[in-house]
């Protein structure tokens, strides 16, 4: 999540003091380096944006643009990048330029790099810069020489229009980068997810299935070579093997279940949880109240939020009962699990609390825990609803007693 433009308590430096402290003495030296910073930018800027536009009739002119556009976000960064040293404004940085759109072409990059807005906007504040430097450096000198006492609160001042700035001109304050960036933490959670998911999947069919399969293989095999010479034995091995494939497929079953149920799929979410709560250890109440099946993705992600949740209750809240209720609300799907058990659950308690947070959150979702000691414990869940296209489900609506 990147910074709002508004000033964040951690950013705000200690009050101003007669005697400069280590804030002040930073940001003077911030003052004073302006100066030679604006000039930089300013030329800059005006170089590369007046022989840009004045050759934009040629071939050269808007690739030479596009070009300035890139150092400007270079100089951007440069410029943030002294801001959070000198005057501890912690802001993130802009998503980067997509460089995918080379591949597509010369065209597409060029088109993408000149509506650039961080380039624009790091252009826009190098032009604007260039009177403001030259104030702060005169200002800011002639405090240091002549006017010692006020020079604190002269150097606060000036450093808090600084600070202004370069929120106001420097950071992802759109709503468009502040959605970037949270996709982009989303997808990291969403592909780490997938490949645990697909590690558990191979270990489970390694170390239980393919484990077993191969043993009734051998089981076979030796049956098949007593069956003249002993046929007693061979049969024994026979029943001991049918015992084998039964367990074998026991596991399948509960391997697919927790890939993807298929009562989820054929029947939807009020069959499918009320499954699930039949095989909690404690009664569990399920009532699921939709006017339509959401889309699979969403309700793939409701039931093993359910499912997991029942678990912890089984697992470790000691509770006599506990309830599940799903309803929609608007655009959003919204399921909540509520236990009379002790209570104490955290987020960092080794539950999974925090794994299925950040599930949620990588498709827009919200989870909220609320599980004072004692208890009860109440977990809410927020999803997007998305329709299941043409095919909608007919209204859910029940109470099963597990």
């Amino acid at each position: 999540m990147t910074m709002s433009p508004q000033v964040p308590d951690n950013d705000r430096p200690p009050p101003a003091r007669i005697i400069p402290d280590r804030w002040t003495w930073k940001e003077i030296g911030h003052l004073l380096a302006n100066l030679p910073m604006v000039i930089v930018g300013f030329v800059y800027t005006v170089l590369m944006t007046a022989v840009g536009v004045a050759l934009a009739v040629t071939v050269i002119g808007l690739p030479l643009l596009a070009l300035g556009l890139h150092g400007a976000r270079l100089l951007g960064k440069a410029e943030r990048g002294r801001a959070r040293a000198m005057l501890g404004v912690r802001i993130d940085e802009p998503s980067p330029m997509d460089l995918s759109r080379r591949d597509k072409g010369f065209f597409p990059w060029l088109w993408s790099s000149l509506k650039d807005p961080v380039g624009w906007r790091a252009m826009l504040y190098s032009f604007i810069r260039l009177p403001w430097g030259v104030l702060t450096f005169a200002v800011t000198l002639v405090s240091l020489v002549v006017l010692w006492p006020v020079l604190p609160h002269t150097a606060r001042l000036l450093s808090n229009v600084d600070r202004s700035m370069v929120r106001g001109l420097l950071s992802p304050s759109d709503e468009l980068e502040r959605r970037i960036a949270e996709l982009e933490a989303d997808r990291g959670v969403v592909v780490d997810t997938a490949a645990a998911d697909l590690r558990r999947i191979e270990r489970d069919l390694h170390d239980g299935a393919q484990a077993r399969l191969v043993a009734l293989a051998m089981g076979l095999g030796l049956a098949k070579e007593k069956l003249t010479d002993d046929p007693d034995a061979a049969a024994r091995m026979v029943d001991e093997a049918h015992g084998e494939v039964k367990v074998a497929l026991q596991e399948l079953r509960d391997l697919a279940r927790g890939i993807h149920p298929a009562v989820l799929t054929d029947r939807g979410l009020d069959a499918a949880l009320s499954a699930i709560a039949s095989r909690c250890t404690v009664p569990v109440t399920v009532s699921v109240d939709l006017p339509a099946r959401p889309a699979e993705a969403i309700e793939g992600i409701a039931y093993f939020t359910v499912s997991e949740l029942l678990q912890n209750v089984s697992k470790h809240s000691a509770a006599r009962s506990a309830s599940v209720e799903v309803w929609r609300a608007g655009d959003r799907l919204l399921l909540q699990v509520v236990d009379d058990g002790r209570g104490g659950a955290r987020m960092d308690g080794g539950t999974g609390m925090a794994g299925l947070a950040e599930r949620l959150g990588a498709v827009d979702g919200l989870f909220v825990l609320d599980s004072p000691v004692g208890g009860p414990t109440t977990v809410t869940a927020e999803l997007p609803w998305r329709d299941r296209g043409q095919h909608k489900g007919k209204k859910s609506k029940g109470a099963t007693r597990a």
